[in-house]
């Protein structure tokens, strides 16, 4: 066993840095406990996706960024949407892990979802991404089943001017950002202004004996604010709002009851507050609201028959959130809290049903760290949670971090955590009619009885070490995952039920490396296996691809020139629900840059390569991504 795990160095790579600057001690984080920490205080191992990682790796696409991690998988699937998955059981919903964007929940309700592409965020407005790499669900709640993703955007003092952003490409490749931000004094604020354009996949099915037409263009435009005010010495308020409005084709030539267009629409606005009375004691009360609209017209005629049912979609969600942050004595640090919850759903077609849906989920809970003796950590806590589906249930962790010398910890992670029904699971009742009113297809029915919520229990040893002459951070995890309660559609129609329990287990490892300050090596690899039988689901044993690796890499050439060389590795694997199995693939990406100032402005102009090696499968066979470059130029001043 030689896996390794390194987190990494915050902060930009500069090259008149001295080595006390450009590699210090392990970033602080937020998103295990809600207690600052750094990497080896947490209770759970902790990715971060920092800035230059991002600009490194060219994505221009929230969901790629994911492969920086060890154990995710990430592919497009089709009508533009995305599947993640970590440590298998990967589907087309990201339907297993948390997903909050500065500290709003984006995980859907109605299907379990994570709908990345109605996210009004741009990849240069992110500050960084804290991934917690496994249960936390003492921390955020339900459905924070296999890991929580918590992105984290700039703050506007650190957006000042205005910045204007171009790419422009293959494979329909286009998108322009424009923002403007001020940062002085107790006022600070930015707002984003984007527009992207996308064409995922090769056109036709290549198959010859499925020659198929695929329609995946797609036009993103979204709008988003941010408002910091610092009130007092003591109190802030921070506003954020966002608007999104696409227009995206969808569906294949083969299957006409699928929309060919959809239009989307989201928006969310949020506030916080917050009073502190000294380094470690807080407290903030937080609301924010959000909502996504999908209109998808899928009549269709069949022969004398014409098919009704378009499948419109609203979903809501209502929050308001206390927390407070307390240092009970020099070794003791709590964190407590409490949130109330309203979230809805309406779909015609998916409930076969005119009524909304909805429902009130109340959550409270406490998060302790206390250190007995220098070396030794102890940690735990505790959500206790009122689902309108599952009732009531307590999400509990203990963990114990020792410190074996300086700069090297083990840590020991007991915890449990839950995935409630989503309400198609439990209320479903996809069903299409003729313009009669006579039934013709029923895909989906309800649940006989209240399904219960899939539970984890995780067992987790780590390695965090941190070998500063050799200017090398590693995190090495072994992990065992006991699944019970699994949700999953049966027969045909399909019907949602608890069919059993699986088990899932393996190693993460992430290293990163700077041996100079123009140099940086972050690599990842994880080995995974899963145990179920098939009448839990016969997929599931290879919905994990067995070894998953990827590599960035990244040099600073001196008077602004930078380029980096991106690996990402899966071997083979089936994607559940209506995925393929999808074979072993290595994709190669690479980024050149150069920044100057030109009157006045900051410019960066950079070119990068996606694929640059053989075409390859996502999610489904027709799904080929093949070889594309685009351009990138920015101002800023």
């Amino acid at each position: 066993m030689a896996l390794l795990y390194v987190l990494v160095c915050n902060g930009q790579v500069r090259a008149e840095m001295n080595e006390v600057d450009y590699f210090e001690d392990m970033p602080i984080v937020l998103s295990a406990s809600r207690l600052s920490q750094s990497l080896n205080d947490t209770p759970a191992s902790v990715t971060v996706i920092d800035q230059d990682m991002i600009r490194a790796s060219g994505f221009r696409d929230i969901p790629d960024l994911l492969r920086l991690v060890p154990g995710f998988s990430v592919a497009y699937t089709r009508d533009n949407t995305w599947a993640v998955g970590y440590h298998g059981v990967a589907d087309a919903y990201s339907r297993r892990f948390q997903v909050l964007v500065d500290g709003r929940s984006i995980y859907s309700a109605a299907y379990g979802a994570v709908l990345w592409s109605e996210l009004p965020l741009s990849v240069d407005d992110i500050e960084r991404i804290e991934v917690v790499r496994g249960p936390n669900a003492a921390t955020f709640g339900s459905n924070s089943f296999f890991a929580v993703i918590n992105i984290i955007s700039k703050d506007a003092s650190q957006t000042p001017g205005l910045f204007v952003s171009q790419q422009l490409g293959e494979q329909g490749m286009a998108g322009t950002t424009l923002r403007y931000g001020k940062g002085q004094g107790d006022l600070r604020y930015r707002l984003t202004l984007s527009s992207q354009s996308r064409d995922r996949f090769e056109k036709d099915d290549p198959r010859p004996d499925r020659r198929d037409k695929l329609f995946e263009q797609t036009q993103t435009y979204f709008v988003n604010g941010r408002l910091d005010y610092r009130l007092s010495v003591r109190d802030e308020i921070s506003g954020q709002f966002g608007l999104t409005h696409g227009d995206w084709q969808a569906g294949r030539l083969s299957l006409p009851i699928e929309p060919r267009q959809q239009d989307v629409q989201a928006g969310y606005a949020q506030i916080k507050f917050r009073r502190a009375s000294g380094p470690d004691d807080e407290w903030m009360l937080h609301f924010y609201h959000s909502y996504n609209r999908l209109n998808a017209p899928a009549s269709q005629a069949f022969g004398p028959v014409t098919v009704v049912g378009d499948l419109d979609a609203k979903q809501t969600r209502t929050s308001l959130e206390f927390q407070s942050n307390n240092r009970l004595n020099p070794t003791v640090r709590t964190v407590w809290g409490a949130e109330i919850r309203e979230e809805t759903f309406s779909g015609p077609v998916y409930l076969n049903s005119n009524k909304t849906l909805s429902g009130i989920l109340s959550r409270a809970y406490a998060n302790f760290e206390w250190r007995t003796r220098p070396d030794l950590l102890l940690q735990g806590g505790a959500m206790i949670e009122h689902h309108y589906f599952s009732g009531t249930h307590i999400s509990p962790r203990v963990a114990v971090n020792y410190e074996l010398v300086p700069d090297h910890t083990l840590r020991f992670n007991l915890s449990q955590a839950y995935r409630t029904p989503t309400f198609f699971e439990q209320r479903g009742n996809l069903t299409f009619y003729s313009t009669t009113g006579i039934p013709v297809t029923t895909i989906t029915i309800p649940a006989n009885d209240d399904l219960a919520p899939e539970r984890v229990l995780s067992q987790e040893i780590a390695y965090i070490g941190q070998y500063k002459p050799w200017h090398v951070q590693w995190d090495i995890k072994l992990f065992r995952d006991q699944i019970e309660n699994y949700i999953n559609a049966q027969g045909n129609p399909g019907q949602h039920m608890n069919v059993g329990g699986f088990r899932v287990q393996g190693a993460d490892l992430h290293l990163d490396w700077q041996p100079t300050p123009a140099w940086r090596l972050s690599a990842q690899y994880a080995r995974v296996y899963i145990e179920a039988a098939d009448s839990v689901d016969k997929d599931l044993r290879e919905s994990a691809p067995e070894n998953n690796f990827s590599l960035l890499g990244s040099y600073d050439f001196g008077h602004g020139w930078q380029a980096s060389v991106g690996v990402y590795r899966s071997g083979r694997m089936k994607w559940l629900s209506d995925g393929d199995i999808t074979q072993a693939y290595t994709r190669w990406d690479a980024r050149l840059a150069r920044r100057w100032k030109w009157q006045g402005r900051e410019v960066e102009a950079a070119v990068v390569g996606q694929n640059l090696g053989a075409d390859y499968e996502e999610f489904r066979v027709e799904n080929r991504f093949s070889q594309r470059v685009y351009g990138s130029l920015s101002f800023a001043w």
